[in-house]
């Protein structure tokens, strides 16, 4: 996607984490602690296998989530795909230029101990996240 970029996992809304984690579970996968995300209002885990890439799911706080939306539309879903980058910055920058609209400047996810995150979307690929490496 981004020059130097990497792979960082799959974003799933879910309106339940320890429900839909149990599927997981269940089949080997691992749990890992869940966050509130304040700035984010939603609730963070990670799912973890050998082999597999790294799961999210992103449940609600309440009402004002923005993953209500995807919720409501969706369903349970895959709903991001999240690319770790050098330079947050420079990222944005670059995806702008390619047409993708930036949904709010980064800012510090406690999932990912406060590395910068943002989300931008384009009608041609959809939403992605970015995260920082550092």
């Amino acid at each position: 996607m981004i020059k130097g970029s990497r792979f960082h996992h799959i974003g799933y809304a879910v309106k339940d984490i320890i429900e839909t984690a149990e599927n997981y579970i269940s089949m080997g996968w691992v749990l890992s602690e869940v966050y509130v995300d304040v700035i984010q209002n939603s609730q963070i885990a990670f799912l973890k296998k050998e082999g597999f890439p790294l799961i999210e799911l992103v449940a609600a706080v309440d009402d004002k989530s923005p993953v209500v939306n995807t919720l409501k539309k969706s369903g349970v879903s895959p709903y991001h795909v999240c690319y770790e980058v050098d330079d947050i910055d420079i990222a944005i920058k670059e995806l702008n230029e390619m047409s993708f609209f930036t949904l709010f400047d980064p800012v510090p996810a406690i999932a990912f101990e406060n590395r910068l995150i943002c989300y931008l979307y384009s009608v041609s690929v959809g939403l992605i996240e970015l995260v920082s490496a550092k």
